[in-house]
């Protein structure tokens, strides 16, 4: 834990609209301790935000380095559709764009 950013809850009381202003800097939290143990991370609501997508993420797609991997060696191997063809393979009726 890094001392500056880890307080005990009643100084962070004290200095919360400090804390507060200085977590909107990136990757900057505060630790907030009870009786010298940590009780809770203190962070800006913009990265709790980005921290929530990221889980969701993982969640979502448990294998995602693996199957970038793939889907670049399909990419290099030719083996892809463009959004084009997959559209007009479903029914979609695309503009032409040669006459814009």
């Amino acid at each position: 834990m890094n001392t500056k950013t880890t307080l005990p809850i009643s100084e962070a009381r004290k200095r919360i609209f400090e804390i507060a202003e200085k977590v909107q800097k990136p990757s900057t939290h505060y630790i907030l301790t009870e009786r010298g143990r940590p009780k809770v991370a203190f962070m800006s609501a913009e990265e709790f935000e980005s921290w929530q997508e990221t889980l969701e993420i993982v969640r979502d797609f448990p294998n995602l380095e693996k199957d970038i991997k793939k889907a670049e060696r399909e990419y290099k191997e030719g083996r892809y559709s463009t959004l084009e063809n997959v559209l007009s393979k479903e029914g979609f009726v695309l503009a032409d764009k040669s006459k814009k």
